[in-house]
């Protein structure tokens, strides 16, 4: 079991909720986990760009596309996609966060370590740190596979409307993040946040993101205390879309203005970013919203407090 990094107990005393004991964080995948990747049909990664930037992609392949051929390593037979702003730093040495997620089932599983090798049919990475997850906030999808013809990358400096827009109406997006340079433990991740459609305000380039009641190990936060800079991923479900932003965070403790189920929030200043335009080959069902929405709100609901 590995302890937490300095920065996750840092978190976890604004919070008051320090964690007695050594968590569930072993350097190793269990065999649960190890088949539970294997029967992904897609899986979240996240690195550091050139200037230490976390940047996020997502891969897809059929299941079995990514296989465990030993309890500390995870190899992804996907063809990294040139247009694809994150996959240049996908290389050997990189640190690589690891996101598996099943919507289907509301199953996630964490595996954090470094790329050690990188060629045409995919790359491999060797894992520190390996986690479960628990399933709340989780909107249920069922996906199958569909033919699409990618579009282009477009690069953003700022916010469009069609951004906006598919931020307005999301109910899931992806965080990646990376612990501060200089700590033994830790690294790159990439961690899932839900909530009720309109749970992340919007205002201008700025987005703040309520933090609801989790698994209390606050790694996300933890590695924003030491490195305040993160890339958000959101998903457009049923065009294939891929829209990923990098910027600047900044954690409110002192609560989230009322908005009720969140303890705290924390804001994201958009610095830049890319959409993808049908770069996924999948498409997802109508969310089942997860049980836990029932205790949240949202934003412009807070507002009209």
């Amino acid at each position: 079991m590995a302890d937490f990094h300095a920065d996750e107990l840092i978190a976890q005393a604004h919070a008051g909720h320090i964690l007695g004991g050594t968590p569930a964080i072993r350097p190793f995948m269990p065999d649960q986990h190890r088949l539970f990747f294997a029967g992904l049909p897609y899986l979240l990664i996240g690195t550091a760009d050139a200037a230490g930037a976390p940047v996020a992609t997502l891969l897809t392949g059929p299941p079995g596309f990514v296989h465990s051929p030993d309890a500390t390593h995870l190899a992804i037979t996907a063809v990294l996609d040139p247009a694809d702003p994150a996959a240049e730093f996908l290389k050997p040495g990189s640190e690589a966060g690891i996101l598996g997620i099943d919507l289907a089932t509301r199953r996630r599983n964490r595996a954090n370590g470094r790329i050690v090798s990188r060629d045409r049919g995919g790359l491999t990475v060797a894992v520190d740190q390996s986690f479960g997850n628990c399933p709340q906030y989780i909107q249920r999808r069922a996906v199958e596979p569909v033919r699409r013809e990618p579009g282009p990358t477009e690069i953003l400096s700022a916010l469009d409307p069609e951004a906006g827009a598919l931020i307005d109406a999301a109910d899931t997006l992806f965080v990646a993040t990376r612990s501060r340079d200089g700590l033994r433990e830790g690294g790159a991740d990439i961690s899932h946040r839900g909530g009720r459609p309109g749970f992340v305000r919007r205002r201008g380039d700025v987005l703040t993101v309520p933090d609801f009641s989790g698994n209390l190990y606050f790694n996300t936060l933890g590695n924003l205390i030491g490195e305040p800079r993160a890339a958000l991923l959101f998903l457009d479900f049923t065009r294939g879309d891929l829209l990923v932003l990098q910027g600047r965070t900044e954690i409110d403790w002192t609560g989230a203005t009322g908005l009720l189920g969140a303890q705290r929030s924390w804001s994201f200043t958009v610095t830049g970013g890319w959409r993808r335009r049908a770069s996924v080959p999948l498409r997802w069902s109508a969310p089942e919203p997860a049980p836990q929405l029932a205790r949240t709100g949202i934003w412009a609901e807070a507002e009209r407090v």
